[in-house]
């Protein structure tokens, strides 16, 4: 799941520290993608403070929203469908129907919680904010991160931009596919496939809207138990 929708299932929580840990895993990747920290086994690091002990209840709430959603019967339905659509539109590029229709799924998701009015993307920004930096250092310290000061660059403009707002259009977030595909392939979608993806997106939509709260429902559920 996409940063938004991982802030779904604590949308209601006080703590900016529970916030911050449920996106933590995603902002780092972003930020480092080399960087690999599994905080969740030595969690003995982070005990007798309070601030890394609820990033660390965030970020295994993280992994555990993503172990379900990877692994339900929604995302294998969605993707599938949603690969068919987009297939004609990268068959001449070396574009992965697949990866496209994976993150594709996931973007749309946040999309759908902002135009519902399930979430207030200002209100996930604000808690980002309200994290204290040195509690968040210390964090990563002890993580192991290296260059803590490039994650933490790429966080401030990750705040400062609120660029998830730009999910409330289509077209952007058929931009944002294309911008995470040039991570990973030379030759991108030109700007033709470009409009032809956001008309697929709009068609999705419109089937994907009907139900994609039951996976939210199924997975905080789950987490809740």
């Amino acid at each position: 799941m996409n940063f938004l929708s991982h802030y779904y299932f604590d949308r209601a929580s006080e703590d900016a520290n529970v916030v911050m840990g449920t996106v933590l895993p995603d902002l780092i990747k972003n930020a480092a993608k080399e960087a690999n920290l599994y905080p969740q086994k030595n969690e003995f690091l982070f005990k007798g403070n309070p601030d890394e002990e609820n990033l660390l209840a965030g970020w295994k709430r993280h992994l555990a929203v993503d172990l379900f959603f990877h692994s339900s019967h929604f995302f294998l339905e969605k993707t599938t469908e949603l690969k068919q659509l987009i297939k004609p539109i990268v068959e001449n590029t070396l574009v992965r129907p697949s990866f496209l229709a994976h993150i594709g799924l996931e973007l749309l998701l946040d999309h759908l919680l902002i135009a519902h009015n399930l979430i207030q993307v200002h209100h996930f920004y604000d808690k980002l904010n309200a994290v204290k930096k040195e509690s968040l250092s210390d964090f990563l310290e002890h993580c192991n991160l290296k260059q803590p000061e490039v994650f933490f660059n790429f966080l401030e403009k990750f705040i400062s931009s609120k660029y998830l707002l730009s999910y409330q259009q289509l077209e952007n977030i058929s931009y944002a596919l294309n911008r995470i595909c040039m991570r990973l392939w030379p030759e991108t979608l030109n700007e033709k496939q470009l409009q032809q993806l956001t008309l697929e997106l709009a068609v999705f939509k419109e089937i994907l809207q009907k139900d994609f709260m039951e996976i939210f429902e199924e997975i905080e559920g789950k987490i809740n138990l």
